[in-house]
């Protein structure tokens, strides 16, 4: 399995990014998918997350309201909803999966895409 990120850019505050994430390869019910962030100087945290099955979607706290995790069975493919973005969220995002079980850590996985940059500008 093999994920293949994009949709990073520069925006100013208050604006909106779309990031996708396609996964190339095999997957079933059981994989869950995230996305993570990892800032300058900060440690990688886990922004949203959902089960391949649909069962089960989890957002962090901060970005509740403001961004939305969703997927596209036929084009196996997953993806971020970005709105309202404050300077805050500037990081290094990157999609991930693992083939089974469910959490929200921001390390536990097994497949990684590669980073895409999120610069938002105040």
């Amino acid at each position: 399995v093999q994920l293949q990120a994009s949709g990073g850019g520069l925006v100013q505050a208050g604006g909106s990014l779309r990031l996708s994430c396609v996964v190339h390869g095999l997957i079933n019910n059981n994989y869950q998918m995230v996305w993570s962030r990892q800032a300058p100087g900060k440690e990688r945290e886990l922004v949203a997350a959902l089960s391949w099955s649909g069962r089960n979607i989890w957002h962090r706290d901060s970005v509740k309201g403001r961004f939305a995790i969703s997927k596209d069975n036929a084009k196996n493919a997953f993806y971020l909803q970005m709105n309202r973005l404050k300077p805050d969220d500037t990081a290094v995002y990157y999609c991930a999966a693992r083939s089974q079980g469910w959490g929200v850590g921001a390390y536990e996985y097994e497949y990684w895409g590669q980073g895409t940059l999120v610069t938002v500008s105040s």
